[in-house]
This record gives C-alpha cells, structure tokens and sequence, in this order.
C-alpha cells in the first residue's frame, strides 16, 4: 500500500535575554556552575511569586509578526501541570488557549517545488531544570538536577502537520532558524539546546483525509537529526502498518548513535496537563500602538537583504539566496566587502570573488570541522587580503586554495603564509618556458594529439607544466606558452 507522510514540527527557542522569564536571575546559563543562577521563583519555593520579562513577551510578538501571525489583543498565561523530576514547581508556567501569536505562515521550497507552511501559534512559556543522569561506577544510578536552566525564556513555534516529506520538515526548520538569527531573538545554536524541535509524525493511505496515528520523535539536537529520524520513523510506521499491526501514540527519542526512534512513553493528551489560568500573573493587554513599535524594531530579513544584496553587489540570485540563508554569513560576505574601497565594476567583481570562496572553499573546510562561519579561523581581513594577492599577481588561485588551508589551519595572515611557505606565483617567463619543454618532453601523446585537432590537450599540458610548477607558475602564461610552444611544432 502507498502512503502519505503528515509531518508537523514544534520547534523551542531559548530567548536571549539577560534575566529569566520570571525572574532576575540571569539567563546565560551555559557556562556557570549548577544551581548559582537560582532564586526562589525558579526554585519554586512556597510564596515565591513570578513577575513577566517584557522583552521575552516583545521578542515572541516580533517573530510571531515575521511569520505573518496576528496577535490577539489580550493573552495570558496558563499552569501546564505534570510530575517531572526536572520541573520545581510541579508545573510549568505556559500558555494554552490563548497565545501570543497565531495563524501565521512560512514559506519554504523542497524537492524542487515551493509551498507555505501554516504557523498554527507562537507562544511563551519558560524552561525546565536540567537533569545529568550519572550510571555505573561503585554509585547507585541516580540523577542530579541543574536549576540554572530553569525559568529561561522559551518560546515555542508550532507549526499545522503540513509537511509530506523529511526534506521539508528540514527546509523548515533552516528557513526558521534564519529568521529567528536575523531577528536576534536568540543564538539559535541547536548545540547549547537554544534550538530544539520535536517532530509530529504519521503515515496514511494515499487518498484518505484522515490523520494517521502520530508518534512525537524528541532528543534531535540538529536539522540533521530531524531528516534523519523523520526518513527511519517512516520506514518502521510503513513496516508495521504493512504487517497488519497499528501505530502506537506515543513519544519516541532518537538515537544518534543507532540512527533509530525508540518508544520512551505513551504520548499524554492536552487535557492530561490539567491546564488552568496562572493565577499569580494577570493577562496582558497588546495594543496596535505596542505591536507597531515591535514591528518597526523588526531588521532586514534574509528575503530582503536577498534582494539588496543582488542589486548591490550584481550578484546572482542563486549566490544571493545561498549566502543569505544565514545571517553569520551574509555578515562574513558583507565585512569582507566593505574591506575593499571600490565601487561600479571594480565592486562587481570583487564582490563575487568573495562570493566564491565563502560558498566553496571557505564552506567546505568548514563543513569539515563542523564550524559555522562566526567560529572560522579565516577572517574577513584574511579572505580580503588573500583576494588581493590573486588579483596583483601574487599567487595562482590554485595556491591561493592551498594558502587558504594554511591560514585555516593556522590562523596567520595569508601574506605571511605566502611569504614563510614561498608560495609566491612565477612569472618569469624563462622560468615557465622551462617548465613548458619538460611538459612536452614528457608527453609526447599530448602533442600527437594537439597535432591531430584535439585542443583539449593543451589544456592536459598545462596541468602539466602546473604539477611541474608545484601550482606557481601563472596560469595566463603558461596558456599562453604552451599554445606558443605547440604551434612552433607544426
């Protein structure tokens, strides 16, 4: 039997701001030592009473707004109640029925085609302690609780199940993701735990307009894992829906390790949580007049900085788009431009050789080590000054590429890489015309072939002369004297 994938993912975000959703104590809790950003508010200690963070309510209107949502003029917040060692409380303040933000929408393109994805709401809530589980040893297995995280700002992006395959799920949450950077809501870093998503997920016969049976996948800590634990949930809910058994509603972890879901618990239903109104905290009135001020705080979105980017810069609609899905590197691109005064033309070009190195070689070194552009060892002043040195003749691209691994490596300046290394391009043409004989000297099938109309073998030539060169010699001239070369032969 055919199926159909019902996708739906909601994402949490960790607002960055300075003090916790209920609480002065401060929010950056990565790096300090357990339980020191802790008060009796995040504590949950009896009589403790919550007052709201301000700019956690404006950050979740503002994307609410960037993702085409209407805010209702009054919400509020809501007690989710549920008996987890790492809520304090014995609940967690949320909101249910009425959020900050709601039917919105995100378009996207996958599998070669676009289509919008409907926001259901974005709301506000705050996190959780975090639980260290500490196994083996001559100890008992036991738990340890880290109340820092606890009270953070978390807002929650839920979107309607109107994805049909992994790739959109993934186009998704990249999309997502930027316009959450682009705002500065958040860092964003799906590493720290600021960009979390759970995924909703059910099969269906082709045809049928009812939902499936879903299963909710957590424990996906990169839009990696989502693709990947999104493809291996299809697979199992295909087999066992073929083998006549039926889906079981439940939650599902994911296991980086075994590139496998597994069951971890029946999936509760809302009203399990036993919501009600916060009663320590009255609702909150949003007028047009503070709407309009969030708006006009509103930066230039990655759709629109695509535009100006390729009107600014000549560059291509593809080079822009690709260059603007992250803010941390339409902001690499944009520092390095701004390095170099020139304008018209001279602008043009430059602008795209710029282009190339982030989205080529720039991009793969990094891929290799798993780092994003804001963590690359290669500056803006070094990608501008190894440009130079290919532009005034210098260096070669070809060891240009291999300066750039240098100074990637090393963190020096592409100059004193160039200089330490000799990698300084050759020029003299005595030099390269000795290179030029040996290449011919040695491939005397190239030249049979030269001869016969086959001009593709001078450019086997200069490979050649290239290899002989060490990838120094300039590559204009040694063109120029291996045609040269070839044609005294005749």
């Amino acid at each position: 039997m055919d199926y159909e994938t019902v996708i739906g993912l909601e994402v949490h975000v960790q607002l960055q701001t300075q003090s916790k959703m209920f609480c002065s104590c401060r929010a950056d809790y990565q790096a300090a030592p357990a339980n020191t950003h802790v008060c009796p508010v995040c504590l949950g200690l009896p009589g403790a009473l919550p007052v709201i963070n301000k700019k956690a309510v404006e950050y979740t209107i503002m994307t609410g707004l960037a993702l085409g949502c209407d805010i209702p003029g009054l919400t509020k917040f809501d007690r989710k109640n549920y008996p987890y060692p790492d809520l304090m409380k014995g609940y967690q303040i949320s909101q249910y029925d009425m959020p900050l933000a709601m039917d919105g929408h995100l378009d996207i393109t996958a599998d070669g085609q676009d289509r919008s994805v409907r926001v259901e709401r974005v709301h506000l809530e705050e996190d959780v302690s975090k639980l260290q589980h500490v196994n083996g040893g001559s100890k008992e297995a036991h738990s340890l609780v880290d109340v820092n995280r606890s009270g953070v700002p978390l807002m929650e992006v839920v979107s309607h199940p109107d994805m049909r395959t992994p790739e959109e799920a993934r186009s998704y949450l990249t999309k997502l993701h930027g316009i959450i950077q682009y705002l500065g809501v958040s860092t964003a870093n799906a590493q720290d735990g600021s960009f979390r998503c759970d995924a909703n997920i059910s099969l269906r016969p082709v045809g049928q307009k009812e939902y499936g049976t879903k299963t909710e996948i957590k424990n996906m800590n990169s839009m990696r894992a989502v693709f990947m634990a999104l493809n291996h949930e299809i697979e199992r809910q295909q087999k066992v829906l073929d083998s006549g058994d039926r889906v079981v509603q439940e939650t599902r972890g994911w296991s980086e390790e075994r590139n496998v879901t597994y069951s971890q618990r029946s999936k509760e239903e809302a009203h399990d949580y036993r919501y009600f109104p916060e009663p320590d905290l009255p609702p909150i009135v949003v007028d047009e007049a503070w709407i309009e001020e969030i708006r006009s705080k509103i930066p230039e979105l990655a759709s629109d900085r695509l535009t100006r980017l390729a009107d600014q810069f000549g560059l291509s609609e593809y080079d822009a788009r690709l260059l603007t899905t992250s803010k941390s590197t339409a902001d690499f691109f944009e520092q390095t431009t701004r390095l170099l005064s020139v304008s018209g033309e001279d602008l043009e070009r430059y602008a795209k050789n710029v282009s190339n190195w982030i989205l080529g070689d720039l991009s793969r070194l990094l891929n290799l080590r798993d780092l994003e552009i804001q963590e690359s060892p290669v500056s803006p002043e070094h990608l501008r000054e190894l440009i130079t040195l290919v532009d005034d003749g210098t260096v070669s691209i070809s060891m240009a590429k291999k300066v750039l691994e240098e100074v990637f490596e090393s963190g020096d300046s592409p100059g004193r890489v160039v200089q330490e290394k000799g990698y300084t391009q050759i020029s003299d043409s005595s030099v390269v015309k000795t290179a030029v004989a040996k290449a011919i000297d040695a491939n005397p099938q190239a030249v049979t072939d030269y001869m016969g109309g086959k001009e593709t073998a001078a450019k086997f030539l200069v490979g050649q002369v290239m290899k002989i060169t060490k990838g120094q010699a300039n590559p204009d001239l040694v063109n120029e004297l291996v045609v040269r070369a070839l044609e005294e032969l005749r």
